[in-house]
């Protein structure tokens, strides 16, 4: 059977390559929304965050989000996206134990 290709995508905080499934995807809606997408298919621009809350804490110190949405995004949006982030981070954790268990 052929193997399939596993789309990579890059953390814009580390710069690392990853499967795409491995990564957190951080949108911006057309109605200028930023929010985070856990499938992977809200409309709008993205940009891929891995797992850790280091790496969120420095794309909040280096405004690599800014960068990558092309979009400023304000202190009270990455407030909020803490909290989400530290919501998120448990679910999407266990996610990845229940895919790499298969």
């Amino acid at each position: 059977m052929k193997q399939r290709k596993i789309p990579l995508r890059k953390c814009v905080a580390c710069h690392e390559m990853m499967p795409k499934k491995q990564l957190i995807r951080v949108v911006k809606t057309p109605e200028d929304e930023v929010l985070i997408d856990l499938t992977g298919k809200k409309s709008g621009r993205g940009a891929y965050l891995c797992g850790k809350a280091a790496c969120f804490k420095l794309a909040q110190k280096s405004k690599a989000l800014d960068r990558a949405l092309k979009h400023s995004v304000h202190p009270d949006i990455y407030e909020q996206l803490s909290r989400d982030f530290a919501a998120v981070e448990e679910e999407f954790l266990a996610a990845q134990g229940s895919v790499q268990d298969e």
